[in-house]
């Protein structure tokens, strides 16, 4: 047994969901369905895809405390090759605010409650006990990994674990992110013919009810986004119809549901390279 899947089972029986790393901190894909991402995730495999094989494979969905599945034949076989453990916050009930520079961590020493301490390659992870919504970027260095999110097991550090305060969890909305959606070119049909769509009613129906599929959503939120985006462009990407302004509703329905603006960018140019939009 290598050093990696030892300290994985070591985090399962402390009820910490674990996942292998490769280079570069990236998940792995754990069936042949998201070879290069072929169901759908980003490009990193840093979140998952709408993959149904039987369920979410790769990145923080794919955490888990079952020894069996930890040591079953794929995981074993990604555990010799991992580079190294991650873990999912949320998912044990802690948060880390992650520094990631000098200044960031004289910030956090200034502003944030003593807590457990970690040392990373450039900065610190500071733990909190409970959960909150992941964000990235709440300020200069400064990145929030709880729900939704997996950051690298790097040992436990020094110091003991707070409660979560009310100053980080502030920190996520604070400052929300503005929605921007990737500027996007939509294609005319061939020969140039009218949209088919005939009447704007049909297209702000077709919105309404993909705002809807998405605030509906009680599980696979991630999943739901990406196929949405790609229900929306496959019937309305190609004609010109589509503007900035449907698209920013679509953004804004996924974002209250917890995506990230970065996810929303990413599910879209996803969607868009599927269809060939």
């Amino acid at each position: 047994m290598n050093e990696h899947l030892r300290t994985a089972l070591d985090l399962a029986a402390s009820q910490i969901p674990v996942l292998p790393l490769r280079a570069g901190k990236v998940p792995f894909g754990n069936c042949r369905r998201c070879t290069d991402t072929a169901c759908g995730g980003r490009p990193n495999m840093k979140t998952p895809g709408p993959c149904a094989c039987p369920g979410p494979c790769h990145a923080w969905a794919a955490a888990t405390t079952d020894p069996d599945v930890i040591t079953s034949g794929p995981w074993r076989r990604a555990w010799l090759r991992a580079s190294a453990v991650a873990y999912h916050p949320g998912g044990a009930g802690l948060t880390v605010v992650d520094l990631d520079n000098a200044d960031a961590i004289t910030w956090a020493r200034e502003n944030l409650p003593a807590t457990q301490t970690v040392p990373t390659t450039r900065g610190e992870h500071w733990l909190y006990l409970g959960r909150m919504q992941s964000a990235n970027a709440v300020r200069p260095g400064v990145d929030i990994k709880s729900t939704m999110a997996y950051a690298r097991w790097l040992g436990v550090g020094t110091g003991v674990m707070s409660a979560l305060p009310d100053v980080v969890r502030q920190l996520a909305v604070s400052k929300p992110a503005t929605i921007r959606p990737t500027p996007h070119t939509v294609t005319a049909p061939a020969g140039g013919g009218e949209c088919p769509h005939r009447t704007p009613t049909y297209l702000e129906r077709g919105i309404a009810m993909a705002e809807q599929r998405i605030t509906e959503a009680t599980s696979g939120v991630h999943a739901t986004v990406y196929r949405t985006f790609l229900a929306v462009l496959s019937k309305h990407g190609r004609c010109g119809c589509l503007t900035d302004a449907h698209v920013t509703r679509l953004f804004g329905a996924a974002q209250t549901k917890g995506e990230t603006l970065r996810h929303c960018t990413d599910a879209w140019a996803n969607a868009r390279a599927a269809l060939g939009v």
